[in-house]
């Protein structure tokens, strides 16, 4: 069986040693008294939840899954599942982050995405039904009325009712602009909203007494297209005035999708017969207010990625320091034994690097991007809260995608350390690597994250928000330029940052005369951005290993730090080259291809 631990030192070096989160907090007034104490008491008590609540709960909900009482079209969920839920609620976790104006603790994002990593690495299943709350928490935050937000917000804030978000329909993922969902107008001001949604994660459950559905739906003169979308709130219990529950609103669980993974989070087909809603924000514009809830998912996704490659390093490395195979290319090891263990051997050790370092690398990313929305909400420089969100944007399809991406890797190389066992159920590997698949789909496939990246993100603008990270880089090539010591981390990126331009400028140019050479480029250009933002993650993490050894430290943490930050410029970062010599192949050996694909 699995075991897990929180990895709290290395979270407690990226915000305290590289980024000093609580210097950062001290010029946000909401935020200015959480400290380094404060911090650490609260991640630790996270930890404690997540591995000794939720984590026992994984393999026994992976096996058991969701049932859908077709009749009642109620759903339950995994033994156990409610009464960890209810822990949640009770412990405070679902409002840590939220607005003290609707109950919350009003603690800053980072703390809240820490969090979520360790119940992500515990239970994806099971986390991914508070995670979706706080999706629909900030769309409404943002963009609902004052009734909306006083009936919805305290309890969505408490955790006491979980959110969902209703757009996908069997016709279409991500082509939103042809839904068919109706929403017809009532006298009394609300809406009546007729039609059908697949893929609702957490879309039906006894967990919460009620369940807040945003709704992607057409008013009946809307445009066509996604300029006719817009966006509703359709709670399970209608909600009266006095924020007791009302009726049951006809939004029902018609069927369950039988899924790869996530067996502990019902994935629902949902029925919309004339269920009663409430307009969020203006008519037919109910994309942007939804925007608001899949960039905040998005980084979520990339969070649940980040997890599981945290716990199936885990588990793969405490796997190959037990298992005896063969002995040493170099002559034994364990004399004492038939064989050695297989933490011996360079490719085991090349997988389980590979992870540890993805791992790493997405957690500094994480943290700094949950950073730059603290300053966003919270900063009162308006200059700082606008180029926080312009960069935080820049890196929303980035972590989406690259650490998907890697998690994909990452965990199926765990994996391949158990050898056969791997592949067998009762180790309890297996379900990291299907759980983990749907990561790089939902949300927007990664393809999709890297059109937005490359189309809007970068071309869009002419690369003057890639510019602005790239000063970054700039600046901490300047600051370490001539320390040789930092050599080997920062000569990969300055190199890379200086190649950037050139390769964006030259595929831009390509695109403008045919734009699927865009497409063709997408994938494999956030793929070399991606290794960009990772290498600055850890040049700045190796700075900071190098000068507490310079002063004198001798925790093995920080020699541990450069052996990872020297594995991944080593074996993971040169793959940018062949990247960018793959997005220059250009579209025609893709589009010029009738025949190959008769």
């Amino acid at each position: 069986m699995p075991t897990y631990t929180p990895p709290l030192r290395d979270m407690q070096f990226v915000m305290h040693e590289v980024f000093k989160v609580s210097d950062e907090f001290k010029a946000m007034p909401p935020h200015a008294e959480v400290d380094v104490d404060t911090i650490n008491a609260v991640i630790e008590e996270a930890g404690k939840f997540a591995s000794e609540v939720i984590f026992p709960l994984n393999i026994s909900g992976d096996t058991e899954g969701c049932v859908l009482d077709k009749a009642t079209h109620e759903v339950k969920t995994p033994t156990g599942f409610k009464e960890a839920y209810d822990q949640y609620v009770e412990g405070g976790w679902a409002a840590l982050s939220c607005d003290p104006a609707y109950g919350g603790q009003g603690l800053p994002f980072v703390l809240n995405q820490c969090l979520y990593e360790m119940m992500n690495s515990a239970n994806q299943a099971w986390t991914m039904s508070p995670g979706l709350s706080h999706g629909a928490y900030e769309a409404l935050h943002a963009h609902g009325t004052d009734e909306q937000k006083k009936l919805y917000l305290p309890k969505l804030t408490s955790g006491e009712w979980t959110g969902t978000m209703c757009l996908t329909e069997p016709h279409c993922g991500t082509d939103l602009g042809l839904l068919r969902t109706k929403a017809e107008p009532q006298a009394d001001g609300t809406y009546k909203i007729t039609g059908n949604k697949i893929f609702i994660s957490a879309g039906e459950h006894a967990m919460a007494a009620n369940i807040v559905h945003l709704v992607l739906a057409r008013l009946p003169d809307a445009p066509k297209g996604s300029k006719g979308i817009s966006l509703f709130v359709v709670p399970k219990f209608q909600v009266n005035a006095d924020g007791a529950l009302g009726e049951r609103n006809p939004v029902f669980c018609t069927g369950l999708e039988h899924k790869m993974g996530i067996h502990g989070n019902a994935t629902c087909q949902l029925s919309l017969d004339g269920a009663v809603g409430t307009l969020v924000g203006q008519p037919n514009k109910g994309l942007a207010a939804m925007f608001v809830m899949m960039n905040a998912a998005r980084l979520g996704v990339g969070n649940q990625s980040l997890g599981l490659t945290e716990v199936a390093y885990q588990n793969a490395l405490a796997y190959a320091k037990d298992r005896f195979q063969m002995r040493s290319l170099s002559g034994p090891k364990a004399r004492d034994k038939d064989a050695d263990p297989i933490i011996v051997h360079p490719d085991v050790r090349k997988m389980l690097l590979t992870a540890k370092a993805y791992a790493e690398g997405g957690r500094a990313l994480q943290i700094y991007c949950t950073l730059l929305l603290d300053k966003v909400h919270s900063h009162p420089d308006e200059k700082v809260r606008a180029e926080s969100e312009e960069l935080v944007a820049l890196l929303t399809p980035i972590v989406k995608a690259f650490i998907t991406d890697n998690g994909h890797i990452s965990t199926n190389a765990c994996m391949q350390v158990f050898g056969g066992h791997g592949f067998i159920k009762e180790w309890g590997m297996e379900p990291f690597v299907r759980d983990n698949r749907i990561n790089m789909i939902y949300e927007g496939t990664n393809t999709v994250q890297s059109l937005d990246l490359l189309g809007r993100k970068v071309l869009g603008n002419n690369g003057a928000t890639l510019k602005k990270f790239g000063k970054l880089v700039g600046r901490l090539v300047e600051e370490e330029g001539v320390n040789e010591k930092m050599a080997e981390f920062i000569n990969p990126i300055a190199m890379l940052g200086d190649q950037m331009t050139k390769f964006t400028t030259e595929i831009g140019f390509k695109g403008m005369q045919n734009p699927d050479e865009v497409g063709a480029a997408a994938v494999d250009y956030l793929r070399v951005a991606g290794h960009l933002v990772f290498g600055y993650m850890f040049a700045r993490m190796a700075q900071v290993a190098l000068r507490e050894i310079a002063a004198g430290n001798t925790d093995p943490f920080y020699q541990a730090k450069l052996q990872t930050a020297r594995f991944y410029f080593a074996k993971l970062f040169p793959e940018t080259a062949t990247l960018m010599r793959t997005a220059r192949a250009g579209s025609k050996v893709l589009m010029d291809t009738d025949l190959a694909l008769a």
